[in-house]
């Protein structure tokens, strides 16, 4: 392994961490909003906004609920982070001149698309044990309701939780968990829902986000820190204008992908017996013929919100490592 790859690994690991503990948070109120349910006609639904939507999660699970899920995430952010900044440096290597000049923005863009590619098959099963374990507490509400009301349209989730297996006690409004952890959704995933396989359901949609994502994300970072610095040479720019690049590249990421991270997630929380989507396009045509344009922007508050200081936090701790390995 050579010495520039196993600091960007090194440095890619740092990077994750930092992301991860600042931007968890916003990343469960996301996913809540994204897979509740329709409510039946004339009620309202579980979440009326983010706030809505940490006023109760809180209540009901203390801080805590807001990192629910992020022990598959936190057991893997070095090997997503690894393969993504490793990807991209292994990318930048082919696209730099004999001259090793710094890359220009398009070239960037080149070596983020290359690293969406390879880092989606590590994001793929990764978010799926994260999403069912962030939106099971939402799920468990629409079971709920759905006890004292006509079945409801779902959006993105079928009655029962995802599997198929998922039972629920009424206890007032108390229902039953399914998963117990990142382990056991592992487990119940390659037990019942086709092997290894079943782990990369939303592979589709995820090289669609994390392709034209981090192709955006790359692209803007280093058009933002060429910006403040007047040209190519960006090694004498602040921590703060560190900062600042990492926060514009993280709103880039989400404004030109959002509406197939909504896609991701609402496949790869459907009922794997009694699916409600037919692939990707079928996802599309049904959670706008059901919600509108809109219902492809479910989330998008709490992860612009994420996004910008997550990913400041993420690219400041990367190039922090980075220098200090030389």
């Amino acid at each position: 392994m050579s010495e520039a790859v196993t600091k960007d690994l090194a440095a890619g690991t740092m990077a994750g961490i930092a992301q991860l503990l600042v931007g968890h948070p916003f990343d469960t109120i996301k996913v809540k909003l994204q897979s509740q349910p329709i409510p039946p006609p004339g009620q309202p639904p579980n979440f009326s906004g983010a706030m809505d939507a940490v006023k109760k999660t809180l209540a009901a699970e203390g801080p805590k609920g807001l990192y629910k899920g992020m022990g598959a995430p936190l057991a893997t952010v070095a090997v997503f982070n690894a393969v993504l900044f490793t990807a991209r440096g292994q990318m930048e290597a082919l696209l730099r001149d004999p001259s090793g000049s710094p890359l220009s923005v398009s070239q960037q863009i080149v070596a983020g698309a290359g690293a969406g590619v390879a880092v989606s098959f590590v994001a793929c099963p990764t978010e799926l044990v994260k999403c069912r374990l962030q939106a099971q507490s939402a799920l468990a509400g629409a079971t709920v309701a759905a006890a004292a009301a006509p079945a409801p349209t779902l959006a993105g989730v079928g009655v029962a939780a995802t599997g198929g297996t998922a039972t629920a006690t009424f206890k007032g409004t108390a229902a039953a968990v399914q998963y117990s952890g990142p382990l056991d959704v592992a487990r119940q995933v390659l037990r019942s829902e086709g092997g290894t396989l079943g782990l990369f359901k939303g592979l589709t949609p995820t090289l669609l986000r994390e392709v034209p994502g981090n192709a955006a994300m790359f692209g803007a970072y280093e058009a933002t820190k060429q910006y403040i610095a007047g040209g190519k040479d960006t090694s004498k720019l602040s921590r703060g204008s560190q900062l600042l690049a990492g926060g514009v590249a993280g709103a880039m990421f989400w404004v030109s992908v959002y509406p197939a991270d909504v896609i991701k997630s609402v496949i790869q929380v459907d009922n794997y017996q009694n699916p409600k989507y037919n692939g990707t396009i079928d996802a599309y045509r049904k959670v706008v013929a059901a919600e509108g344009v809109k219902g492809l922007y479910r989330g998008f508050g709490p992860a612009m919100a994420r996004s910008v200081p997550a990913n400041a936090a993420c690219f400041l701790a990367y190039e922090l490592v980075r220098e200090s390995l030389g």
